[in-house]
């Protein structure tokens, strides 16, 4: 709870720091990357970092932490915080590190805002940035618990133990502990972190959902390559995409993320475009496994049939759940291209067929649209869970389109592949 003396100023405040909050934020980043050119090196992403998205996740995080301070001062954003707890923890961040940000920040405020940073009103940002630190240090520490590691102590080494092009763009590997053991259990809908050496020895880090089925001894990851036509091309991806070979040994965090599949019998909304499919197929393919006969309705979006990833296995595991349907929106329905030789899997990098579960010949009848997904042509309960995952325009249009039908917005759940803009865009 903010404190008496704290609440009037960061009321009086909030307008005036939010107003600049980008600006402030890009300068913390400048002047931490100046002190520790290591963390740009070995743990921010670069790109995020070229095209703004870090430095509007924080913005958005920070002063939408103070808001609720502010609005609700009898309760805690937990949803917020779990979320950046999660990512936090698959990156190994530790307490010590939030001395570093706050230090920069404060620094960054005050320049930003010159006379106006009075003692008070340092002390007062002082005292929110604490609150969601040691909140978030907090969570933290839990999840690193639950993991049975030490703080910041998440990496492992795995081996690439299948390999396969499923698009042009769109690579899938299968990975087992490097000692032997089977992979640890993950919640259907989770991620985890790898790392990689590149060629100029920075160690960089990415996430990737676990897009094959909880409780097999290996996981399964799915890459997608990010070329330079919309901005910075993806170093980490394109790495895996060209040199992860079969044998190779990686660093991957445990799993970690908090969207992830509840229990229980109620109907579903899986909603996907592009690679935010991959949790989705991970849901899809425990309730396969467990014979739920949940009613599920599958939307995903691609730009081409060719271009979907995993698109045979979709329609194999919709098969097989007796009450779930699928609707497909592609920009170029009859667009087929086939993959480029280059990009086709040589015999011998192809998974292991014990690395993949056993699906039935089934294709699950699905209704196949041009254009963007419109989600008013669709049956939906009002009792409905929906999980959604693509691109931040897609998800906005999807939520606000269920919004419209009466869904209540606390059932709608989504993530975000990157720095969380969701809520630096409200």
């Amino acid at each position: 709870m903010l404190s008496e003396q704290s609440t009037p100023v960061i009321r009086a405040t909030l307008p005036v720091v939010g107003a600049a909050i980008e600006e402030i934020t890009t300068l913390f980043y400048r002047k931490l990357f100046d002190a520790h050119p290591e963390l740009l090196r070995d743990l921010f992403n670069p790109g995020n970092q070229a095209n703004g998205e870090q430095q509007q996740a924080l913005a958005g995080s920070i002063a939408a932490f103070a808001g609720m301070l502010l609005a609700h001062p009898d309760t805690r954003p937990d949803a917020m915080l779990a979320r950046i707890a999660h990512k936090h923890a698959s990156l190994g961040v530790t307490a010590d590190q939030y001395k570093t940000v706050n230090e920069h920040l404060l620094a960054a405020i005050a320049d930003v805002l010159g006379t106006a940073v009075t003692p008070q009103v340092a002390d007062a940002w002082d005292e929110v940035y604490w609150l969601m630190a040691n909140a978030l240090i907090s969570v933290e520490a839990r999840l690193y618990e639950q993991h049975g590691t030490p703080e910041g102590g998440t990496w492992q080494r795995m081996t690439v133990v299948g390999r396969h092009q499923e698009t042009p763009d769109a690579l899938a590997l299968t990975l087992l502990p490097a000692d032997g053991t089977p992979a640890r259990a993950f919640h259907p809908g989770q991620y985890v972190s790898v790392q990689v050496e590149l060629p100029d020895g920075a160690r960089q880090i990415r996430q990737y959902s676990l897009s094959g089925a909880p409780g097999r001894p290996e996981w399964r990851i799915t890459v997608k390559r990010l070329c330079a036509d919309t901005g910075p091309a993806g170093e980490v991806s394109s790495w895996l995409h060209d040199q992860a070979r079969i044998g190779d040994v990686l660093a991957v965090s445990a799993p970690f993320g908090d969207l992830t599949l509840p229990a229980g019998g109620g109907p579903l909304l899986l909603a996907s475009a592009g690679i935010g499919s991959t949790p989705m197929l991970a849901m899809l393919h425990h309730l396969a496994a467990t014979g739920s006969s949940r009613p599920v309705t599958v939307v995903h979006a691609d730009r081409t049939p060719t271009d979907h990833a995993h698109r045979d296995e979709l329609h194999h595991l919709v098969g097989r759940l007796p009450r779930a349907t699928l609707h497909l929106w592609y920009e170029e329905p009859g667009h087929r291209t086939a993959a480029p030789a280059s990009a086709l899997p040589a015999p011998s990098s192809l998974p292991a067929l014990s690395s993949l579960p056993s699906l039935p010949s089934l294709q699950a009848p699905a209704t196949v649209s041009s254009g963007r997904v419109d989600i008013g042509r669709l049956p939906l309960p009002q009792d409905l869970t929906s999980y959604l995952c693509g691109p931040l325009p897609f998800m906005r249009a999807l939520r606000g389109a269920l919004l419209h039908r009466g869904i209540p917005p606390q059932t709608i759940h989504y993530e975000v592949f990157g720095p969380d803009l969701w809520l630096a865009r409200q």
